[in-house]
């Protein structure tokens, strides 16, 4: 009979032979390249990573993290394969020796038969999948282990629980990190114990009968009780975490600490929970004996139920019927630890706001005048303007480059005194090379040449010195001369900049290639050798395959420029060479050129940070950090860091000519700088190792300050009933030179004398508005000079009267007939104007407003300084051609060398204060009091504001008639 069945199609067999020996070896030799090829690019990066940490001279901080990685990875990856494989182990050690006959285990035969003869291979895998997957989670956790392990006290105690702060910032971490791992731990290990149970029959869904074996009850139960001990642990933490927990708090913005509901409802729930989570774990452990879940299972939802009504339900009933209706009382003593420990985390529990008036004596402007051009310098060259006039006049060739916003330092002056100085790097371009290929790229132009400087004070004014308005060049050319070559003639001043913030490139440098040194105004081009020790040496043929691999540059490896001396150079900016040898730093966004005993180093801060400060409030660094200058100009520091702690614990500097790193111990009571101290000895020297000359170039730097003023704009308050009403908030103004965006105004560097102060110091300064309005509200200035004893006094400045903000000057100021003027006749030769920074400088009880305006266009085609705008004291800005014309026109002067009088009268009136102008103002003033006071009845402060101008007319006439008039009265 012919086959009906279903059995397999007739027919020709085609055989399949294997394929061939040569084929197989081609196949085999083919598959080891590869392997070969994968592993030589993983030992490439490595490779490289260590030849560059030796090159540093920073070699331990390599191992120590590549040895403290590893171990990490080892002992949890192991810790987790471990606990897996030992579940599985005993899962399947403690199944039913025979299976229900069920459908459900029917099915489950095909599987059981199809792992058996794998068993070990499975768990193998499973484990070693697991193991893998835990240790490369737990290296991310090194500088928790480090921190950890080698944790310094703070010496200050939390006020709620009396911890170190240590422990919340050194080992709660750690513990969370423990505590997380063992959670993962048991929900993996539960899971597959669970699975293999299920697989051989000690649990059953749909079969006949217990739902579980005794052995697979007893073994789950152990595991669920680990979990909720583990649990009980968390409640335990959770406790302390209340102090570094950050919250929504309505009355201030961002909170972190307790508040009345966390210290009254939350932590004695957290408690509660933690005891019911022990009682819990016991009855699943008790299942061993009980060999029943019904206890376990009714304690794990008491547990759950408790979680909601103590944990959630309680808290929300505190809030809502014993905070909210007498809220302020019931957080004031929170508010006040938030205040306090928030002030001393940011350094700023030394600030105090200082009443000060901010109007100035109209009766003193020739007193004024004279301390106005005696003892303060005032930076009328903008850092932040001028790039294109350097670009322009000292770039010298299209392949050099200074950066957008140049930096302010100080020099010794030729009268001996330090004198404000612009300052940037000739640095180069490679998108300016005349011929782009590898070899110009990477060999030929290889370094910048020269610091160029500019006076900061002023710009020239002799049309037989220069274009009038542009900088005013104490070192330029090239190579350069000037005042800095001359200080350092005896040194060897090495000008060439082989590593810098434009450095983005490698190069290759030192061996047969030539480099392309200088090209001369007159004269043959000059040619060099790099001779310095930076880089990695790449002469054999090992480091040569390495780099070629690592770079994905294969003509490093056969290249003939290539050879005997080459040196490649890499991780040139001042930024990514500080990151690498001391990734446990914060960088600052700005670091900065300075000529220190003949060589040109870039000079950067660091942070040492935490966000673990019991009580102390979080900020973004990259948030607070942003003004007008950092969207396109400067980077800002770590931009995503939320931090509640924060010290400027490192100076370092980078050397421009050899890459050399060094960091300088400059905060010697930070416990958070010594604790990395521990973990990397030998990485950072001793502040004492700062050179005279080194330390003459360091200042106070700026992203620690526009931290310290954000904090400030509410942590100047230190009563808890006034922070919590918010009326004397502040606000950091936007920048009002800035017509592009509203982003914050940047502080400031320059040299001016506070009050009380007998002498000026360089000084670092912004100013403050009133929440929601425009007028000066305070000025803040931290002393920025390194050798000052008082360098990091932070003053504040109370503004009492109403006085003009910044916005409110710039305002004015563009309504000046003579800038409109101004700005006509500048269009009209196709230029435009660019106002400069905006300096506000406190002055005989006033404010003095400063403001350089460069014009842009026509045939110089970068901004040249041609007037400079001043107000004082809440007067009209005055525009004049120079600040000496300015201060003269402010103070009412003509220039005048007249003694300061005694200040009871004032200098004879002149121009604008005639008779009859007084007469004019006394009446005005007069009627627009009583048009105050008749307006609205009950408004007594714009009445009293009327008076006060009134007050000032009444003196004008009198100084017109050359006699004191009585004082008004004031009564309505």
């Amino acid at each position: 009979m012919p086959d009906r069945g279903g059995g397999p199609p007739t027919g020709p067999r085609i055989r399949v032979g294997r394929p061939s020996r040569r084929v197989r070896t081609l196949l085999m030799t083919l598959g080891v390249l590869a392997v070969l090829a994968m592993a030589f690019v993983m030992f490439a990066g490595f490779w490289t990573d260590w030849l560059w940490y030796r090159s540093v001279d920073y070699s331990s901080v390599f191992t120590t993290t590549l040895w403290t990685k590893i171990g990490l990875f080892a002992v949890f990856g192991l810790l987790m394969a471990t606990a897996v494989g030992v579940n599985i182990w005993l899962a399947h050690r403690l199944r039913p020796p025979l299976s229900a006959m069920s459908l459900e285990q029917q099915s489950l035969d095909r599987y059981r038969m199809g792992i058996a003869p794998f068993k070990k291979w499975v768990l193998l895998a499973i484990t070693a999948l697991v193991g893998l997957i835990a240790g490369a989670s737990a290296t991310g956790q090194w500088r928790t282990w480090l921190m950890w392990v080698n944790g310094v006290a703070f010496g200050q105690k939390d006020p709620q629980f009396g911890m170190d702060v240590s422990f919340y910032a050194f080992d709660l971490p750690w513990y969370r990190f423990l505590l997380g791992f063992g959670f993962a731990t048991a929900v993996l290990s539960l899971i597959a114990a669970a699975l293999t149970h299920y697989l051989y029959g000690g649990l059953r869904i749909t079969s006949p009968g217990a739902r579980a074996t005794a052995a697979a009850t007893g073994h789950l139960s152990v595991l669920l009780g680990l979990f909720v001990s583990l649990k009980a642990v968390a409640y335990w933490l959770d406790r302390y975490g209340l102090a570094v927990k950050s919250s929504d708090f309505k009355a201030t913005g961002n909170w972190t600490g307790l508040r009345y509901v966390d210290a009254n409802a939350y932590l004695p729930a957290k408690t509660i929970l933690f005891c019911i989570a022990v009682i819990c774990a016991v009855l699943f452990f008790a299942t061993l004996w009980r060999r029943t879940w019904q206890l376990p299972v009714i304690g794990f939802g008491l547990m759950v139920l408790s979680a909601i009504l103590i944990g959630g339900l309680y808290p929300a009933i505190v809030q809502k019927f014993q905070v909210q209706p007498n809220e302020q009382a019931k957080e004031s003593p929170y508010i006040q630890k938030n205040i306090d420990a928030t002030r001393k985390a940011y350094g700023i529990d030394g600030a105090k706001p200082e009443d000060y008036e901010g109007k100035g004596d109209p009766n003193r402007k020739a007193q004024q005048r004279d301390e106005a051009t005696s003892a303060a310098s005032y930076r009328v060259v903008d850092s932040n303007v001028v790039s294109p006039a350097f670009q322009q006049l000292q770039q010298e060739r299209k392949y050099y480059q200074f950066p957008e916003t140049l930096d302010v330092d100080r020099y010794t002056g030729p009268d001996g005194k330090p004198q404000d100085t612009v300052i940037g790097l000739r640095e180069l371009d490679i998108t300016g090379i005349p011929k782009r290929n590898w070899i110009n790229d990477h060999f030929t132009y290889t370094h910048g040449y020269g610091a160029i400087a500019a006076k900061g004070t002023s710009a020239i004014t002799d049309p037989t010195e220069g274009t009038v308005g542009s900088p005013d060049f104490t070192e330029s050319g090239m190579p350069t001369t000037g005042q800095l070559s001359d200080d350092n003639k005896n040194k060897k001043y090495e000008q060439r900049i082989y590593y810098g913030e434009k450095t983005q490139q490698y190069s290759i440098v030192g061996g047969p290639q030539k480099e392309l040194d200088y090209e001369a105004s007159t004269g043959p081009t000059k040619y060099t050798s790099y001779q310095g020790k930076s880089g990695v040496s790449i002469s054999n043929t090992l480091n040569r395959a390495a780099y070629a691999v690592a770079f994905g540059e294969p003509q490093i490896l056969y290249s003939g420029a290539v050879g005997e001396g080459s040196r490649i150079l890499y991780n040139r900016t001042p930024k990514e060479r500080l990151e690498a040898v001391a990734p446990w730093l914060t960088i600052d966004g700005d670091a900065y050129p300075a000529v220190v005993d003949g060589r040109i180093q870039w000079i950067v801060d660091a942070y040492t940070t935490t966000n673990g400060y019991p009580y102390a409030s979080r900020t973004t660094l990259g948030d607070t950090t942003a003004d007008s200058l950092t969207t396109n100009q400067r980077a800002v520091v770590a931009q995503q860091n939320q931090v509640n702690y924060i010290r400027n614990s490192v100076k370092a500097t980078v050397d421009a000519y050899d890459g050399s790193v060094k960091l300088y111990q400059w905060d010697t009571q930070d416990p958070v700088l010594k604790t990395w101290m521990k973990a990397f000895p030998g990485t950072v020297k001793a502040k004492s190792e700062i050179s005279d000359e080194l330390r003459s170039h360091l200042r106070y730097p700026q992203d620690m300050f526009k931290v310290q003023r954000e904090l400030l704009t509410r942590y100047h308050v230190t009563e808890p009933e006034q922070f919590y009403s918010g009326s004397d908030a502040w606000q950091v103004p936007d920048d009002p030179t800035n017509k592009k965006d509203t982003s914050a105004v940047p502080p400031y560097y320059l040299s001016l004398k506070m009050p009380g102060e007998s002498e000026q110091k360089f000084s670092l300064t912004t100013t403050f508005t009133p929440a929601g309005r425009p007028n000066l509200g305070a000025f803040m200035a931290v002393d920025a000079d390194a050798n000052s004893k008082d360098y990091g006094t932070i003053r504040l400045l109370r503004v009492t009267k109403t006085v003009q903000g910044p916005s409110q000057v710039q305002s004015e100021l563009n309504g000046v007939p003579e800038v409109a003027t101004f700005v006509r006749d500048l269009r009209g030769t196709d230029s435009d104007i660019e106002y400069g920074n905006l300096l506000t400088i406190p002055l005989d009880g006033g404010f003095l407003y400063v403001e350089p305006v460069y014009a842009r266009g026509g045939s110089a085609n970068y901004p040249l300084l041609k007037k400079v705008a001043v107000a004082y004291g809440g007067g009209k800005p005055v525009f004049k051609d120079s600040l000496t014309e300015a201060l003269d026109a402010v103070f009412e002067q003509k220039g005048s060398t007249e003694p300061p009088g005694d200040g009871t009268t004032t200098p004879p009136a002149t121009g604008g204060d005639s008779l009859e102008k007084a007469i004019a103002d006394v009446l005005k003033a007069h009627t627009d009091a009583d048009a105050a006071l008749s307006k609205d009845p009950k408004d007594w402060g714009a009445y009293g504001r009327a008076q006060e101008d009134l007050d000032a007319a009444l003196e004008r006439l009198s100084a017109a008639e050359g006699k004191k008039s009585p004082a008004p009265s004031k009564s309505p």
